[in-house]
């Protein structure tokens, strides 16, 4: 959904925040900045503005823009192991359950339990809705005449990211589309 930048509050014009090389710095969540950290960049020279909203910002001696679309004049270099946490389990997994394919009420599910030695990693957890977790239980996959869609791995940033994009947010500035992949059509 687009915006009409005039009557937006200034709550509800974020910059989204490029890295360097002019991609976003993150897809899920999307790399977004308030409105008064970005022109707080822009002044302390950290980014450069890239698109404006149609929004005008004044105070008594001078008036601007409000950033849509800023870059960072610094490269961030992305973490190439992402950490290994709920959300990330999530989204490696694209928010559905490894067994079903249900995307209500997530949890973890240790393939080999912890009861057994199961440790919480990368290899061993999986998304699972509670009906699934709980069909399965403390048993063995092997034991449990249940199958995976997929079998749990270390994802890289990379893979975060592609899987990000098929989840946009709320609301998209027309600015954005130029930096963000799921909307741009390609040429042939």
């Amino acid at each position: 959904m687009f915006f009409a930048d005039q009557n937006l509050s200034l709550e509800k014009c974020p910059a989204l925040v490029l890295n360097a090389d002019y991609r976003p710095l993150s897809y899920y969540p999307l790399s977004l900045w308030s409105w008064q950290d970005s022109v707080k960049s822009v002044f302390l020279n950290r980014v450069t503005i890239v698109s404006n909203y149609d929004r005008v910002i004044r105070s008594p001696s001078f008036n601007m823009k409000l950033p849509s679309v800023i870059a960072l004049k610094s490269f961030i270099k992305p973490q190439s192991n992402p950490s290994f946490t709920r959300f990330n389990v999530f989204l490696r997994d694209k928010f559905s359950c490894q067994y079903c394919g249900s995307n209500q009420e997530l949890t973890f599910d240790h393939l080999l339990p912890r009861s057994k030695g199961g440790e919480t990693n990368w290899g061993n957890v999986v998304t699972a809705c509670s009906s699934c977790n709980v069909k399965k239980g403390g048993r063995l996959l092997k034991n449990s005449e249940m199958t995976l869609n997929q079998k749990p791995y270390q994802p890289s940033t990379e893979d975060l990211h592609k899987n990000g994009k098929n989840f946009p947010p709320n609301f998209l500035h027309k600015s954005w589309m130029d930096y963000l992949y799921w909307d741009v059509e390609l040429e042939a």
